[in-house]
């Protein structure tokens, strides 16, 4: 869900991408290695749709899966094979850290399928730039997963006399009525990361998507210093009052298990929270209650898994990817990654039938968003910036939230600097 990209790519691999040694031992006709991080048991059965469907295409597929559900682990790994001059087909590389290894000069050129299949109808424009580099596509995208879904137990909602909070303030509202009979009212995890969906969904709900835009994906100084910027700041750190004692260091699928056993009420957390509800065999609706977050109803904050290709080393090899992008956005693989993952389908034509009614909810609100101009890139989950300011961005909000003794006016001219200095 984090940004994976913790290295200076560009220094690293700068030598690596000026001699432009792309070319390594030859492959096998069709084969493509594909590394990615999809090795929990839903994901990997889907991967292996991916798989099916190439080898059905005629192709070999080298599966290059590396364990570690954030990807540190398999950004690390990929470096190393880049640097070595053998870079695998196709990576799982997601937002900004697209374009930093497309302006290393690595990333293959799939315009062709793109038009052949036409993506350009397929995708959001804000999706299709994502898969761009210098106005070539040079990705494909798996999946559209939102992140600002407010998770509830029903149970404990009632137990307290209180319905689901329609705004922030309807959240600090309800909060003693569910602390009286001893539910806490929002879970989370005090990790910078979850700190950051946090504030990114605070922003959001008090400022709305334009505001954030400015703020958050363009790094607007004038934004990020403002008085709306400091209004938001000072609600983000209320929320504190929201959460309990213990939330230090609680990975996120903990806090989630809290609202499943109905010690806490709800937590601000993306869709891939809904596969801790199914795997505890609850149905939504019924036995948990998905809605937008709170304030952002006319929003979508996207975090969306890619398959990014490396140049191909011969004709085959192209004829491989190019055909693994396609498959990448067939219904049949489209279909069968998101029901496993939680996420929805990245392209918004699809019958959603087969869905349930979280992500029925996700895809009517996806398409609305990207008309209207609602749908933005999550700064939090590695939609928005660069890895480098977003690990600014981060030190800022989690020490701000952490510190009682610093104020929403110095949090903000912290976030301004942090921006400008690593635009």
């Amino acid at each position: 869900m984090r940004s994976l990209l913790r290295f200076p790519l560009k220094k690293t691999l700068l030598g690596f991408a000026v001699t432009g040694a792309v070319a390594s031992a030859p492959v096998q006709a069709g084969e493509v290695e594909v590394l990615h991080w999809w090795t929990s048991g839903g994901e990997a059965r889907a991967a292996n749709v991916l798989k099916e469907l190439m080898e059905a295409e005629g192709h070999t597929w080298k599966d290059f899966a590396v364990a570690g559900g954030g990807g540190e682990t398999a950004m690390t790994v990929l470096k190393s094979r880049a640097m070595s001059g053998n870079p695998p087909s196709a990576a799982q590389i997601k937002g900004p850290e697209i374009q930093e290894w497309g302006e290393l000069g690595l990333l293959g050129n799939l315009d062709d399928v793109a038009q052949a299949e036409d993506w350009d109808s397929l995708l959001p424009e804000v999706v299709a730039n994502i898969m761009r580099h210098d106005g070539h596509y040079v990705a494909v995208p798996v999946n559209v997963h939102r992140v600002n879904w407010l998770w509830a137990n029903p149970q404990a909602l009632n137990k307290a006399g209180v319905e689901v909070p329609t705004s922030i303030d309807d959240m600090f509202e309800i909060a003693d009525d569910l602390r009286e009979v001893g539910v806490i009212p929002l879970a989370h995890g005090g990790q910078p990361w979850q700190d950051a969906t946090v504030f990114e969904t605070v922003v959001l709900a008090e400022a709305g998507p334009d505001f954030y835009r400015r703020a958050l994906v363009e790094l607007d100084p004038e934004a990020l210093n403002s008085e709306t910027m400091i209004d938001a700041l000072t609600t983000f750190k209320r929320m504190r009052t929201l959460m309990d004692d213990g939330m230090s260091g609680r990975d996120w699928n903990i806090a989630t298990s809290m609202v499943i056993g109905g010690q806490a009420a709800m937590q601000l957390m993306g869709d891939w929270a809904k596969g801790e509800f199914t795997a505890a065999g609850l149905t939504p609706g019924e036995d948990y209650i998905c809605v937008p977050a709170p304030g952002t109803e006319s929003a979508f904050t996207f975090n969306i898994d890619s398959l990014a290709m490396f140049k191909a080393r011969d004709e085959e090899a192209q004829a491989a990817q190019d055909d693994l992008a396609r498959l990448v956005l067939e219904p049949t693989f489209q279909e069968a990654f998101n029901l496993a993952k939680g996420s929805i389908p990245a392209r918004s034509d699809l019958d959603m039938s087969a869905f349930d009614s979280c992500a029925q909810r996700s895809m009517a609100d996806f398409k609305a968003t990207s008309e209207n101009g609602g749908l933005v890139p999550s700064m939090a989950h590695g939609m928005a910036v660069r890895a480098s300011v977003q690990g600014a961005i981060f030190d800022v909000v989690t020490n701000f939230f952490n510190d009682p003794d610093m104020s929403p006016e110095a949090a903000a001219e912290r976030l301004a600097n942090a921006g400008s200095s690593l635009l």
